[in-house]
This record gives C-alpha cells, sequence and structure tokens, in this order.
C-alpha cells in the first residue's frame, strides 16, 4: 500500500465521520487542489466559487461564508455557508494540507442533487471525490 493510499482511506474515513448520522443526513465532496500552503488567496477563491456552486445546488438561496474566527468551536480553516436571509446552514468544510497540498472536505445536506453538484465542480475543472453514506451508514466513495 502506497503512501497516497493510505492517506486517501484516512481522508475518506475522516470524511465519513462527519458524515455519520446526526440531526441531518449529510453527503460530501473532497476537492483535490494543486495548491499549496502557501496559497491562501487561491484558497480563499475556491472556497468562494464552491460555495457559489453548493447554494446554487442547496436551492437555500444565496449563501455567505462564516469563517468562525470568533467561535472557538471553529478549527482553523474550517468554514460554513450560511443562508444571506437567515443564517441556516448550507455546508460546512474544512481545508486540508496532505502531501504539500490542499484537500477541501465539504458536507451538506443530504437531500440535493449529488451527482449533479459532483458534475458541477467537475464542470469547472476540479478533481472531486463524491462521499456519501448507503442505507446501512457505510461510506461510498465514488472517483
Amino acid at each position: 500500500m502506497s503512501d497516497s493510499d493510505v492517506l486517501d482511506a484516512d481522508l475518506y474515513q475522516r470524511t465519513k465521520a462527519l458524515l455519520e448520522p446526526g440531526d441531518i443526513d449529510l453527503a460530501g465532496a473532497i476537492v483535490h487542489t494543486d495548491l499549496s500552503g502557501q496559497e491562501d488567496l487561491e484558497m480563499h477563491e475556491l472556497t468562494v466559487e464552491l460555495n457559489e456552486v453548493i447554494a446554487a445546488h442547496a436551492g437555500e438561496g444565496e449563501a455567505y461564508i462564516y469563517a468562525g474566527n470568533d467561535d472557538p468551536s471553529f478549527s482553523s480553516n474550517q468554514f460554513q455557508g450560511l443562508t444571506v436571509d437567515d443564517d441556516a446552514f448550507v455546508w460546512e468544510c474544512q481545508q486540508l494540507l496532505r502531501n504539500g497540498t490542499f484537500d477541501i472536505v465539504f458536507y451538506y445536506e443530504a437531500d440535493l442533487d449529488q451527482d449533479a453538484l459532483v458534475a458541477a465542480i467537475r464542470d469547472r475543472g476540479y478533481e472531486v471525490t463524491s462521499v456519501v453514506l448507503d442505507e446501512d451508514d457505510r461510506v461510498e466513495v465514488e472517483e
């Protein structure tokens, strides 16, 4: 097993833990980038772009990005997309630096069209992995 396989397995397990049943059913998308830890502005621009894509597919209206800088329960590189109208949850993400480049793990309510969202992200030129739970709460990963 290569280091990449181990890292991918770890990433999928961490993503699965975020999706495990709670108050709402969640699905996720891992957006793989070639952005380094030195490219903060580019990471911000990508997060803004993907906020618009996810918000459009969620059908919740316009969303803004909350960084949680004033919230001790947030970690560094963790963000939420919240509706402009009433601060309702649309998505959350964690930007994870892995092997020198970032992967962004997004999760959101599972009732949106996952295939259409993943296709829309791919249509923008990004490599994305779809992560959903099946009816037995097992993670399904689609490259």
